[in-house]
């Protein structure tokens, strides 16, 4: 089993496509370890605020399968294989890691994102803040600590997600 930790992210109608990609997350890979909901702003471009969390959970799927499935969730909630990087997104789904494996293809493992964007760096921290990235070789924990919180605002939103409401 490989663990593997995925960012979600949504700035058009987003709580909407958030709950979507939970559910849809949940019915490809079981139950999901969750990190708290944050708001930030667009990074990269001039667009609304996003919502971002990020899940956790263990699959027996390869990595090449798990960013298949990623993608085909993508495009079932609304995503164009035309979209831009830096653009307006229903859900975004990023494989941050897939337990320690570091490898370009067939998508960056671990995502460069981790270390430079708080709305990945927080929330992984708060699930994952034990482990270790396998280049910068420190906690997740550690790396957040570390980050400059003056560069990236996040807010904490309340998470609203049926499958989770009822758990509690």
């Amino acid at each position: 089993m490989a663990e593997i930790y995925i960012s979600l992210g949504s700035n058009i109608n987003r709580q909407h496509y958030i709950e979507q990609g939970l559910n849809a997350l949940t019915d490809a890979f079981g139950t999901l370890t969750l990190s708290s909901l944050f708001e930030s702003e667009a990074v990269g471009f001039a667009g609304k605020a996003f919502y971002n969390m990020v899940a956790g959970v263990s699959t027996e799927l390869t990595l090449t399968d798990v960013a298949e499935t990623l993608r085909k969730i993508e495009f079932a909630h609304g995503r164009s294989q035309y979209a831009k990087k830096f653009s307006p997104r229903t859900l975004d789904l990023d494989l941050l890691l897939y337990d320690v494996v570091i490898t370009e293809e067939p998508a960056q493992i671990p995502r460069d994102e981790i270390t430079k964007n708080a709305f990945v760096l927080w929330p992984l921290a708060e699930i994952a803040g034990h482990l270790v990235h396998p280049i910068v070789e420190q906690s997740y924990e550690e790396l957040w600590r570390q980050y400059d919180k003056n560069q990236q605002q996040l807010k904490k939103v309340p998470l609203i997600w049926a499958r989770v409401n009822k758990e509690i």
